[in-house]
């Protein structure tokens, strides 16, 4: 007898619809598993004889044969057990058979029968639903995960005991109820008011928050670099309900979800330390994973001590920094993944960290100078818009009791400037989705909204001698201009933006 359940595989970012076929005949009782299955999916023959004994059912002694197709998709993980373990019931006659048509089944089975939480359960919803599917059954854990995806019922499930009742019509299960998204505000890691002094730093900040610009902090030791990039995420916008789905997905798939949070509203706030791998920040392995560049996208990657990670680490940043995606080639295919995320970076302007310091003298070289700071590549600078020096904070500030400007009274200055950009980028009354703010632009936006008068021209034209700025140099100093002509709600780039713009250009360097 054959059976058939539906199920669902995660390649990249996006589910794939899985048939598994369970036939039984006449043999040696056992298990074959065909259809390109990885070794966790090979283990479920024996979580599954399991599950259904403990289920109080009795595991037929026949052959059995399992094919989940396509068989050229790659199937991983225990995501399988589930739909399998029902296939074989539906093959005893236990279930009917027509009773798994209209639903997708998604679950990790225990030995005692209980259904286990498992990764990229977003997705796998998105999938069902644009594929047709009535409904969706998932581990109890990951309703509310897959409840965000509305016109699609969602069957929390506990064991397959229960399961099996509830496709017998004998114990109903209640479905989960859509789970219900509010723009809340997100607790911040660090708010603006609590950092002394750095006045100038904030309003850089403002400016890299408001346009989607990355910034490079060169100071010394214990100026507050770290204390600022933590705050950064206070001023940025909320994130809207496409932009928190968007994260969500890949933080799914990364299993990286909290078990209480179904859906992350906060922006991310990435911190890898200077020993990660190529593969651990662009994402890659076998079979490609997302890595800190995907998990920061919508929010922050910060990059502290930034010449003491290692040069190729380094150098792979370039093409996911301009192009906002990251593609992974292996001999199977190619996956792509998001990376619009903002650089945040700090790094020390000398070994010793004291160099240009008016406190404390520099013990370091002249030449050790030099190739600390030529660890990170021209290329590398040209791609960050905003470099600003962080001094020392000096103890009058240090010691002040009155509190500095909070992060909520930034953040609506952000979010009006960001406001403009998305009146902007309009096309033909349709929200553009490829440019989100103003570093997204390309040269012909730039061509469009970034526009000079004659005497823009002029200071320009004198910078690019002064400064040899580069191509790209020339138009990121352009759209950091637009972003700060956006915070003063000017509809014309004037000189005072302009040299504002000019004065982030690299001065170490």
């Amino acid at each position: 007898m054959l059976a058939r359940v539906f199920s669902c595989a995660v390649i990249g970012l996006d589910g794939v619809i899985v048939e598994v076929e369970v036939d039984t005949s006449q043999g040696l009782p056992g298990m074959d598993i065909v259809g390109l299955p990885d070794a966790a999916v090979q283990e479920s023959r024996q979580r599954v004889m399991a599950a259904i004994k403990n289920a109080g059912y009795a595991y037929p002694r026949k052959r059995l044969t399992v094919n989940l197709a396509p068989g050229s998709v790659r199937k991983e993980g225990p995501v399988y057990d589930l739909p399998i373990a029902l296939g074989v019931l539906a093959c005893m006659e236990i279930i009917p058979d027509e009773a798994l048509n209209d639903g997708l089944v998604i679950g990790e089975l225990s030995l005692d029968n209980s259904v286990r939480h498992v990764r990229g359960i977003l997705p796998m919803a998105v999938i069902a639903r644009e594929k047709g599917f009535k409904r969706i059954f998932v581990p109890e854990s990951d309703a509310a995960e897959a409840a965000l995806i509305p016109e699609i019922e969602v069957i929390p499930v506990q064991t397959l005991a229960a399961l099996v009742s509830f496709l017998n019509g004998q114990n109903p299960i209640t479905p989960q109820p859509l789970t219900k998204v509010d723009n809340k505000e997100a607790w911040a890691l660090t708010d603006f008011k609590e950092v002394k002094g750095q006045e100038h730093v904030k309003r850089a900040l403002e400016v890299s928050a408001a346009g989607g610009h990355n910034v490079l902090m060169i100071g010394p030791p214990g100026a507050g670099k770290t204390l600022l990039a933590r705050a950064l995420p206070a001023i940025l916008p909320t994130l809207s309900i496409e932009e928190a789905l968007d994260v969500t997905r890949i933080y799914s798939i990364s299993d990286l979800l909290p078990p209480d949070t179904p859906l992350i509203q906060a922006r991310p706030f990435r911190a890898p330390h200077h020993t990660i791998s190529n593969a651990g920040l662009v994402g890659g392995g076998n079979w490609p994973h997302p890595g800190e560049v995907s998990l920061a996208h919508r929010g922050v990657l910060f990059l502290d001590e930034l010449p003491e990670f290692g040069k190729h680490v380094l150098e792979v940043l370039r093409q996911p920094l301009e192009d906002k995606t990251v593609t992974i080639s292996r001999a199977r295919g190619s996956l792509s993944f998001p990376a619009n995320f903002q650089m945040v970076a700090a790094m020390n302007p000398c070994p010793c960290g004291f160099y240009g310091d008016t406190y404390k003298p520099c013990t370091c070289s002249q030449s050790s100078i030099t190739t600390y700071q030529k660890r990170i590549s021209g290329p590398l600078l040209d791609r960050i818009d905003i470099h600003i020096q962080v001094p020392r904070v000096d103890y009058e500030k240090l010691s002040d009791n009155r509190f500095g400007e909070p992060s909520f009274s930034v953040r609506e200055r952000v979010e009006a400037a960001r406001n403009i950009q998305r009146t902007r980028f309009v096309d033909n009354g349709k929200e553009n989705h490829r440019i989100f703010c103003n570093s997204d632009m390309g040269n012909s936006d730039i061509r469009k909204f970034c526009k000079l008068d004659e005497s823009c021209n002029t200071l320009m034209r004198a910078a690019m001698n002064q400064y040899h700025l580069s191509a790209r140099a020339y138009h990121r100093v352009l759209k950091l201009a637009r972003t700060i002509a956006d915070l003063a709600n000017m509809d014309k780039i004037s000189t005072s933006h302009l040299a504002e713009a000019l004065q982030y250009r690299p001065q170490v360097f």
